[in-house]
């Protein structure tokens, strides 16, 4: 498997525009603050590099999830190797938004070439590597477009998780190895009757998607218990970001506020708003998916925030914090409709929080502002580019 040569690039951070006025100095003062932090974190990090290093793999490592996994895994001094598709086109982006000092991020992260539809350059990447951790992330996770390629969907989803837990297995007779698999709410299925949704709720998955999670999940089930093998299936309700996809309904919302507030977006078109989820905080989902790895023995964990809200909240929480009226610029569009519609996924983070002290940390509110502020920032610097292309 190619490894990719990793250049250092500059943080998005660095590009965004200034405010003007009395909300430059606040974010000045707040921007200092935040440094502050993030320079301690860096010192912290720099002290690790000449520890010796655990190793880990992360399929999906561009990805959201894969990005702030990495972010943590790189802050505890672990050596990540991560595997990116050829096709790729944001590799770069998350990535290059790493919190990571450069010179961890040049001597600790390693980008290989590959795809989980070729089993053959998994195992020799996990032989080769031999990592302390797996945490295989990877797949088609949309579920709308699971019904438009449901081949695929499932060709990632299902067979590819199987070719990286057999990797695994096959690695843990050399050694030890623990193994992560990325379960999904969506296996669930959304019936109301079954909320709050425990590790213990029968699955009832209702897409391609959902029906290629349930296969990974009971197949990491089954090599735990057939080959006494380290392994967990991390369930993981939904979580959001600023890393999120832009097709996936919470960022398709803030971004479409921004651009509305800046005035280069006229309408949002929306399916479904009465759908329920339990949203969360990526950043805070990833360490849940590292302190399983971390247990005496392997099990299963649901990650949740234990509270749910409409998509019609979201959408008002998100014009709201730019003093917008939602209702004056969305619109219905059928298309936006999935074929089987989820209603309801709630989880239930009990056994989380008890037997691994994981907590969600970031409330609703404060979610969607995280996502709103970045996504404003990032509609002012289009707005800037616009102007000057247009002059």
């Amino acid at each position: 498997m190619e490894t990719i040569e990793w250049y250092e690039r500059s943080r998005v951070e660095s590009q965004e525009p200034r405010a003007e006025g009395g909300e430059q100095e606040n974010q000045s003062e707040t921007g200092n603050q935040e440094s502050a932090i993030r320079l301690r974190a860096l010192d912290s990090q720099l002290a690790t590099l000449d520890s010796p290093a655990r190793r880990a793999v992360v399929t999906g490592i561009a990805g959201q999830d894969g990005s702030y996994l990495a972010e943590l895994l790189l802050g505890k001094g672990y050596e990540v190797h991560g595997i990116v598709r050829r096709s790729s086109s944001i590799t770069r982006s998350r990535l290059d938004a790493l919190s990571v000092a450069p010179e961890v991020r040049r001597k600790n992260l390693v980008l290989h070439y590959g795809d989980l539809t070729d089993p053959h350059s998994l195992m020799n990447l996990v032989l080769d590597v031999e990592p302390d951790e797996i945490y295989n992330l990877g797949a088609q996770s949309h579920v709308r477009v699971s019904f438009d390629n449901p081949l695929y969907t499932i060709n990632v989803g299902a067979t590819g998780a199987f070719s990286v837990l057999e990797a695994a297995r096959l690695l843990s007779k050399r050694k030890d190895v623990r193994f992560y698999q990325a379960s999904t709410s969506e296996m669930f299925g959304g019936d109301p009757e079954t909320a709050p949704q425990s590790e213990t709720t029968p699955f009832h998955p209702r897409s391609p998607y959902a029906c290629a999670k349930v296969f990974a999940h009971h197949q990491t089930v089954n090599y735990r218990e057939a080959y006494d093998m380290y392994a967990c299936c991390g369930i993981l309700f939904n979580h959001e970001s600023p890393r999120r996809g832009e097709t996936f309904v919470t960022r398709k919302i803030t971004r479409a506020a921004a651009r509305i507030k800046e005035g280069l977006q006229d309408k949002l078109y929306m399916g479904n708003l009465d759908a329920k989820r339990d949203w969360g905080y990526a950043k805070d989902y990833v360490e849940g998916m590292w302190r399983m790895l971390q247990q005496e023995e392997p099990d299963d964990y649901v990650i949740a925030t234990g509270e749910t809200h409409t998509v019609e909240e979201f959408l008002e929480s998100a014009f709201a914090h730019l003093d917008l009226q939602w209702r004056d610029y969305v619109e219905i569009d059928p298309r936006f409709f999935r074929p089987s519609e989820v209603d309801l996924l709630l989880g239930d983070p009990a056994k989380a929080r008890e037997k691994l002290g994981w907590e969600p940390h970031t409330p609703f509110q404060e979610l969607v502002k995280i996502m709103v502020e970045t996504d404003w920032r990032l509609a002012k610097s289009e707005g800037v580019t616009k102007t000057r292309k247009a002059a």
